[in-house]
């Protein structure tokens, strides 16, 4: 999840399917996680640590004010909700951090990954705090990144999608459907010649150039705090929170 967006072009809707899943593009759900139990620390996720942040459990290189905590993940009623708050912790440029939530495969007991082939959706209510910075995304060593999207509450209209493997990414606007504290159901087919990106169903960008054959990567799915050098930092104490209703990968 990377802060320069400085190489995406706009992108109107393609032709696709309403209500699509993975089942309409003839695959079956090998992996899920529903959020209607407590979140399986170790087993399933990991939420004080990743590969993709300089510092394991924090990253200010990337524009972040992010420092890892799995208490910012809480379930209830179905719904994971990532809640940020001002940290105790200064970054090593001075910034102050700000506690939030990350959920990873990566370091698991189970280590799921998904690979050329699968499609990953997710449904997710959009914050409307800015500085938010929540997205959900693919990371292995070093690389591998797929974004199904980024979302910044300052362009609250607007998705960012990105394929980091081969260099393609894209804007996505639609004001009747991605608003802040609206639910929205986004979806990545990780094709091996070319990702598609898909919003309620709809397919709304092809990117042409795909993952390649034998590409696989870690889940990401997180609530970043932005440290204003794209987008605004947040302002004030005040908790940032962005919600989930479920994630699933079909094969």
């Amino acid at each position: 999840m990377t802060a320069d967006s400085s190489k995406h072009t706009p992108a109107t809707p393609s032709a696709g399917a309403a209500g699509l899943t993975g089942s309409a593009l003839g695959k079956s759900l090998v992996w899920s996680e529903e959020f209607d139990v407590p979140i399986a620390w170790g087993q399933r996720w990991v939420g004080d640590r990743t590969s993709a942040y300089r510092y394991v459990n924090h990253n200010p290189d990337d524009n972040k004010l992010d420092w890892l905590d799995p208490g910012c993940v809480t379930v209830s009623g179905s719904v994971a909700t990532f809640t940020a708050t001002p940290a105790h912790h200064t970054l090593e440029n001075g910034r102050r951090a700000w506690r939030t939530g990350l959920l990873t495969t990566e370091y698991s007991d189970e280590g799921f990954r998904v690979r050329t082939g699968d499609y990953a959706e997710v449904r997710v209510r959009l914050p409307h705090r800015e500085g938010a910075w929540p997205a959900l995304w693919t990371w292995k060593d070093g690389g591998n990144e797929v974004d199904t999207f980024e979302y910044h509450p300052d362009n609250p209209h607007l998705l960012e999608l990105s394929n980091h493997v081969h260099d393609a990414c894209t804007y996505y606007t639609d004001a009747d459907t991605i608003v802040p504290d609206g639910w929205v159901t986004l979806g990545s087919h990780y094709g091996e010649r070319c990702v598609d990106w898909y919003v309620d169903g709809e397919r709304v960008f092809r990117d042409g150039t795909g993952v390649g054959h034998g590409w696989s990567a870690y889940l990401i799915l997180n609530l970043s705090l932005c440290a204003g050098e794209y987008h605004p930092a947040p302002s004030g104490r005040r908790a940032v929170t962005f919600a989930v209703d479920h994630l699933r990968v079909y094969r």
